[in-house]
């Protein structure tokens, strides 16, 4: 096999992509796909990264033939949505025409996302008069009582009634603008907008429906209790728990959507055991979430942005560490774990300690590599500390010295060749300079430890982080090797430390860290992957779970999956701190080689490909709404998209070999990382005309 072809044969059995005609056989079958999301135009959870990262494969598959359903929210649509009426020619404008008739406030338009698709707004508000009425219809059908005082369920009511009442308008009115006999296909995500597809099976509308849970409402609720949630799935008295925490209506809602929907999904396999378990339905089929994934040209390309990354981020520790850079920055490798602040949920008990037992790891070893470990929660703080603040602005003022004493220096340099001669020291730096830097320097000494966190955090007494951090003695002392940052906002170029974005910073770090104990999916994890930074994960994740599916050697490839279902807690720590130690060991051409092999992965959760599991979610529902429809075997999805394990050694070092991976007989890192003279010059080794690069 060629080396062309050994880049891509991972992928050679992969279908379905013949389908991205946007929407041009969907036109001529008249099938129609109808996606409902409280979150599509309305950001407010992670299911609108989900919806707005499929679009652009949507809509390279189906056209037109595909609309977005939500809510309309005034605050969103200003800044995400171009309203404007569809052609008069099309059902869509019937249907809409039709509400609007009865009172009703719809908005049509076009989401301002990749893909620009169709999307219809509905003003809840305007059908609010009769919300006793929707709800006593809900009662009388499915014994579901919505309380008064729960706003969120009378919106999901609303919404959901005015997204049926939709759709029963539009199949009403499609058989008048195609010969073809219309199929339609209405997917709903999570409970909040399933009140629509309990409508429609209610009056017998025939739409093929699909629902989709990203996490179970209950599941939720029950890891927010810290519980030994996966060990006990079969044992939970489930009507009873939802009782005891207020959410029972919330539950038959979501249950009941399952079991009407023509296909069940759930984003992950572990997500589907949860639901089996708690909503008593079994997943037709699992729809990972993927993402819109951008490839750059030149493989060498990422690292560059890597490298440019990484040196804000050095910036940052600079000010950070002002007084104690006892350190080698070219030495130090920076970790981080981010997402929402829910402790355990997300794995940063386990992170902590583990970060602990490195630091003890390394100290033994000797090793002169640093770790400075961040953690990314958004948490109340009374605004950002007067010592992080400083340390930029001593660090901003000895470079800003520094800077106008080197322009001066050139220029008498200049000035004094002129004259025929080499300038003198004396004559370089002056006295008057010599004073200014001793002065700026003794500004950056201090006495005090560089602080943990960069925020004045409300209630810090009791604060999960900073309490184990305290507790593990992780407090940047000057011996330790691993050093930790607690920044508890999201980061954005307007931050004055940072002075950049997630998606920036992501990419100038080593490893993302991410434990976690629930995490349906793991979007995290998955966008460290698209951009070719290795990353820590856990079987109890869906992207976790995915992986290992997938790929034979996942730590190959930059993916550490932690079990934190069939071992012990103290047996996960371990097994985390010793692969973070690891990692740690790694010389920076192993890197380099594990970071091309990590960014080749993105093809995996490229929603090209994931799409097809949508695909199929929608073919099944309709092969059971219409017989005649139903595939004569069952479809494949995306197929087994296996990545076999690299032709090299992995890279992870052993104290069986030397630091540098041995060839195999069928290869080596070399052929499998590298194919370009650019990536030959990251590397450091002679490219084919002979010349040497010497790898930063």
């Amino acid at each position: 096999m060629s080396r062309v072809a050994k880049r891509f044969y991972r992928v050679d059995s992969l279908h379905g992509l013949d389908n991205l005609d946007r929407g041009e056989s969907a036109f001529e079958e008249n099938r129609w796909v109808f996606e409902i999301s409280h979150e599509a135009a309305n950001k407010v959870g992670g299911i609108y990264q989900v919806i707005r990262s499929k679009c652009s494969a949507s809509v390279e598959e189906l056209g037109d033939q595909y609309i977005l359903l939500g809510p309309y929210k005034e605050t969103s649509v200003r800044t995400e949505v171009e309203l404007g009426d569809f052609p008069s020619h099309s059902p869509l404008t019937a249907a809409v025409n039709n509400l609007r008739a009865e009172g009703w406030r719809v908005h049509p338009g076009r989401w301002l996302v990749d893909g620009s698709p169709q999307i219809i707004l509905f003003d809840i508000g305007s059908a609010s008069g009769r919300l006793d009425e929707y709800k006593h219809e809900l009662y009388e059908n499915t014994k579901i009582g919505i309380p008064n005082g729960d706003v969120e369920c009378n919106d999901a009511v609303l919404f959901g009634v005015m997204v049926a009442r939709f759709i029963e308008e539009f199949r009403a009115e499609v058989v008048n603008f195609s010969d073809a006999k219309p199929r339609v296909c209405a997917h709903f995500h999570e409970w909040l907008a399933g009140v629509g597809l309990i409508t429609l099976r209610m009056r017998s509308v025939d739409v093929a429906t699909v629902f989709t849970t990203h996490a179970t409402l209950l599941g939720r609720f029950l890891c927010a209790g810290a519980v030994d949630f996966y060990n006990n799935l079969d044992k939970f008295n489930i009507d009873e728990e939802a009782g005891r925490r207020g959410i029972y209506h919330r539950y038959c809602m979501e249950r009941c959507a399952a079991h009407l929907s023509h296909t069940f999904t759930t984003v992950s396999e572990i997500t589907g055991i949860e639901a089996e378990h708690l909503l008593k339905r079994k997943p037709d089929i699992i729809t990972p979430n993927g993402l819109n994934v951008k490839k750059f040209s030149a493989l060498h390309e990422f690292q560059n942005l890597h490298a440019l990354s990484k040196e804000k981020i050095n910036d940052f520790i600079r000010g950070h560490f002002y007084g104690f850079m006892d350190f080698d920055l070219d030495n130090t490798l920076y970790f981080f774990i981010a997402g929402r602040y829910e402790f355990g949920n997300k794995g940063a008990d386990i992170y902590i300690e583990a970060l602990a037992r490195l630091n003890h790891y390394m100290k033994a070893s000797g090793t002169n590599k640093t770790v400075i470990a961040f953690m990314i929660f958004p948490a109340k703080t009374n605004n950002f500390n007067i010592e992080s603040l400083r340390g930029q602005a001593v660090t901003k003022s000895l470079r800003d010295t520094i800077h106008d004493i080197q322009a001066k220096i050139g220029k008498r340099m200049y000035e004094i060749c002129l004259t025929g001669r080499l300038p003198d020291s004396e004559e370089l730096l002056l006295k008057e300079e010599t004073v200014r830097l001793k002065r700026c320097i003794f500004a950056a000494q201090r006495k005090s430890l560089p602080p943990i966190t960069t925020h004045n955090v409300c209630d810090d007494t009791v604060d999960p982080v900073l309490n184990a951090l305290r507790r593990c003695r992780l407090f940047n002392d000057p011996h330790d090797r691993v050093k930790v940052i607690f920044h508890p906002e999201f980061l954005s170029v307007t931050n004055p430390l940072f002075g950049m974005d997630y998606e920036e910073f992501v990419r100038g770090c080593h490893l993302g860290v991410f434990p976690s104990y629930y995490e349906p999916w793991g979007y995290t994890p998955a966008e460290c992957t698209v951009m070719g930074i290795p990353s820590v994960t856990t079987n109890l994740s869906g992207f976790g779970c995915f992986m290992a599916e997938h790929i034979a050697d996942p730590m190959s490839y930059g993916i550490y999956i932690i079990d934190r279902r069939y071992i012990g807690l103290e047996e996960s720590v371990r097994q985390l701190a010793q692969n973070l130690f690891e990692f740690v060991q790694l010389n920076r051409r192993q890197r380099i080689i594990q970071r091309n092999r990590t960014e080749r992965l993105s093809e995996l959760l490229d929603w090209k490909i994931l799409g097809t599991y949508y695909r199929q979610a929608r073919q099944h529902s309709l092969g059971i709404m219409y017989p005649e429809l139903a595939p004569e075997e069952e479809a494949a999805g995306a197929g087994r998209l296996n990545y076999p394990r690299p032709l090299s050694e992995p890279p992870s070092p052993t104290s069986s070999r030397a630091t540098t991976p041995a060839p195999s007989e069928v290869g080596s890192d070399d052929e499998d990382s590298i194919d370009s003279e650019a990536e030959l010059e990251e590397l450091g080794v002679a490219s084919a005309n002979g010349s040497t690069v010497s790898s930063r």
